[in-house]
């Protein structure tokens, strides 16, 4: 079984370079936006979410795609749900499923996924290995580490993010790109708390989370064992509110 972590990306060069929102003097609880009644919330019952994902044949791309539009309407139910149970306004992402290099918003980099705030587009590439090799669980990551960026624009964190990195340099960019990629896979584990049987992942939740901590660091997630412990934060909690990450102490986001 072939399992690769982490390599979901936001688009940066957009999101750095052009989507400047209203200007914020620190990230807290989460930022300027609609973020309040979302990330107020810290507790209820985890009411399982049935999506009809199909089973993947190896070699056939069209499966694959079927695989990733199923989850991404799973996903987009799912956030649609809890937008409206908090009150706010939601809108869908585009989805881009492609087996190309280039997307809405440039070179595909990475092993293929990333977010496009300025076209609020998520793009899936399947990749030659996914067609020969295809694990569930790292396919269904690629949509729901994604979808997580599509709700940090709407809440107003990219925008925020975005009017902090810009003054900031070195250590302290690298903090705040910390922060909004764990941010992003803990909203896909809240996601998975409730999503997970349907995914059908093909893993247990703790060989996933053993994984994820053995995974690669990147210089722009920061290190795997606190990707999986803020992963695991959002589906043991299954709110959003337990995903602040931007008041969280350096050693949970290094």
């Amino acid at each position: 079984m072939r399992i690769f972590l982490l390599a979901p990306l936001l688009c940066l060069p957009v999101i750095l370079g052009v989507v400047l929102g209203v200007p914020a003097p620190a990230l807290a609880a989460p930022g300027p936006g609609q973020g309040g009644g979302l990330m107020g919330v810290m507790g209820g019952e985890v009411v399982p979410h049935d999506c009809a994902i199909p089973s993947i044949r190896a070699g056939r791309v069209a499966s694959l795609r079927s695989f990733h539009r199923a989850t991404a309407e799973c996903a987009d139910r799912f956030w649609a749900d809890r937008f409206a149970a908090a009150g706010l306004a939601y809108t869908p992402p585009a989805v881009q499923i492609t087996t190309g290099d280039d997307s809405v918003c440039g070179a595909i980099g990475g092993s293929g996924a990333q977010y496009c705030p300025q076209q609020r587009t998520i793009v899936i590439r399947v990749t030659e290995e996914d067609v020969r090799e295809p694990f569930r669980m790292n396919l269904a990551h690629s949509v729901a580490h994604e979808w997580g960026h599509h709700v940090q624009g709407l809440i107003g964190v990219l925008s925020a993010q975005s009017a902090l990195y810009g003054p900031a340099s070195g250590d302290a960019r690298r903090l705040l790109n910390h922060r909004l990629e764990m941010q992003a896979e803990c909203f896909a584990g809240v996601f998975y708390s409730a999503a997970l049987d349907s995914i059908d992942p093909g893993i247990g939740w703790e060989a996933w989370m053993d994984a994820v901590r053995l995974a690669d660091e990147s210089d722009i997630h920061g290190k795997p064992r606190n990707l999986a412990f803020w992963q695991n934060r959002g589906y043991r909690g299954g709110a959003t509110g337990f995903c602040n990450t931007w008041t969280a102490g350096r050693d949970k986001i290094s």
